[in-house]
């Protein structure tokens, strides 16, 4: 892949061009003071991505999603869920006693109300991992959050939504996710990451769709000596890709 505007010019450009809506959820509706989520699940199990592999967490999955990715795993996330307050969603998560929380989706800065249930984590202590589809701007996220921000790769189909001014936010300690469908994924991935330099910004993770020729997919990120690392889904491995809660 060749590209006639460098990098940084290229990305601003296809941002402006088409960029996916922001905040389609509306705003957010409040108890009094507390405010109110969409939430899919709350659940206790092992991360399965990112540098925590492995450490037990508590999963908080907010609902809905503008995005409609051809390998979505949770696309009952778009529909089903409970409306619960911040201050109930923390006793829930408190419950588990356990330090490290995650906040997924679906795409869970839809919702306004994400930033004070963020914040009010941090507040009580935890260690807040944020996964976002990457087209919506992470700006107002609280510094302490530990953002993993998933690049739309072309097997996706929503490659065209990437928020590319995004990656001018993200600090060191942020994660950028790369999902491979495929080689055109994977290259597209590997040019991305070389020329935004991405492997001396931040941690990247290539993750293959479960299912891939997982060893095919680490002899090319061998081959190119990408400085990345190569994740699997351990939670699918473990209890299998269509179990919920895990």
């Amino acid at each position: 892949m060749t590209c006639a505007l460098s990098i940084a010019e290229n990305f601003r450009e296809m941002s402006k061009k088409d960029q996916a809506p922001r905040n389609t959820a509306g705003g957010t509706l409040r108890k009094g003071e507390d405010e109110i989520l969409r939430v899919n699940e709350v659940f206790y199990s092992l991360q399965g991505e990112s540098t925590y592999t492995g450490f037990p967490c508590v999963f908080v999955r907010l609902a809905e999603c503008n995005l409609r990715c051809t390998y979505c795993d949770t696309e009952y996330a778009f529909y089903q869920w409970t409306e619960m307050s911040v201050s109930e969603i923390l006793q829930k998560v408190n419950s588990f006693c356990c330090p490290l929380v995650e906040v997924t989706g679906g795409e869970p800065l839809l919702q306004s109300g994400v930033y004070s249930l963020m914040r009010r984590l941090i507040r009580d202590g935890k260690k807040v991992l944020l996964e976002t589809g990457g087209h919506v701007d992470i700006a107002p996220v609280p510094p302490e959050a530990t953002v993993i921000l998933d690049l739309k790769t072309p097997g996706s189909k929503m490659e065209r939504h990437n928020l590319w001014s995004n990656l001018d936010i993200l600090k060191p300690t942020d994660q950028v996710k790369f999902v491979v469908c495929n080689r055109e994924d994977y290259e597209w991935a590997r040019d991305v990451i070389r020329q935004g330099k991405l492997d001396q910004r931040f941690l990247v993770l290539i993750s293959p769709v479960y299912g891939s020729n997982l060893a095919q997919l680490a002899e090319w990120i061998l081959q190119d000596h990408l400085k990345v690392r190569f994740q699997i889904q351990l939670h699918k491995w473990i209890w299998g890709p269509n179990r919920r809660g895990v």
